[in-house]
């Protein structure tokens, strides 16, 4: 069995976990959507920093320039922060994936005072996780911002490379397909994030998920080490991602009750 497979195979029964959370049945109305949104915009947001660390080290980003090892990851990384810090937006213009989720949250009516303000207080990785335990965000968005910075932190590319392979690229579009198919939604209050989610959906689910796994593949190589971390950190990150679901669907469920 190829060893991406034995991934996925160990971290089955929490993808499953994930794509059949109770979560996406509670986002039945715009207001569950604004709570929805408030808390998993920094997630939105830490995805840049897990895919810039990866570009870190998979790139040449200092000076002088040198080639990269790799040319084939390389580019891929690279087409990768293209779309997410310069993609467009629904009238052709440049626009981060970030930026266009809080317009987005602005069409619905979620604060991003709170996100904007996180970001005026983080500067550098010497201290990040220390002002990420201090804010007053939820114990679910703090783990799951701690766990992505753990691992910049420590730098080992292979295992960013899992999260960023499991917790994310191979996982969103399942994720937001979720979201979209919800029989209730009225689409129509909301059609920025709807946009932002059919991108999402359209740019990962067609090749950056075979790629981010040759990634993976290439980094772990022959090392029974890499392949073992890998593996905790691919079901580390999707506990993480499903602390955060059962958190926000805590917060959603008394919306939908009023």
């Amino acid at each position: 069995m190829h060893r991406i497979e034995t991934i996925l195979q160990d971290t089955q029964s929490l993808q499953h976990d994930l794509t059949g959370h109770r979560l996406y049945d509670l986002l039945n109305h715009v207001d569950d959507i604004r709570v929805f949104m408030e808390r998993h915009v920094y997630a939105v947001w830490d995805f840049m920093s897990l895919l810039k660390a990866l570009q870190n080290e998979l790139t040449c980003t200092a000076l002088p320039w040198k080639p990269a090892a790799n040319p084939r990851t390389a580019r891929f990384i690279n087409e990768i922060v293209l779309g997410e810090e310069t993609d467009v937006d629904r009238a052709g213009q440049p626009a981060s994936h970030f930026d266009l989720y809080l317009e987005a949250m602005e069409e619905v009516g979620a604060p991003t005072g709170p996100i904007r303000h996180f970001l005026q207080q983080v500067s550098g990785l010497d201290d990040i996780r220390q002002r990420i335990a201090e804010t007053d965000l939820q114990p679910g968005v703090k783990a799951f911002l701690d766990y992505t910075f753990e691992l910049i932190i420590e730098g080992q590319p292979h295992k960013i490379a899992a999260a960023f392979t499991f917790g994310r690229e191979s996982l969103i579009p399942e994720l937001f397909i979720e979201i979209l198919n919800r029989p209730n939604h009225d689409k129509d209050q909301y059609p920025r994030l709807v946009y932002y989610l059919e991108r999402h959906i359209e740019v990962d689910g067609d090749e950056h998920g075979p790629l981010s796994e040759a990634m993976v593949t290439e980094l772990c190589g022959d090392d029974e080490r890499k392949w073992r971390e890998a593996t905790e950190v691919a079901q580390e990150a999707l506990r993480r991602r499903i602390g955060l679901w059962d958190e926000i669907a805590k917060a959603v469920e008394p919306v939908g009750q009023v």
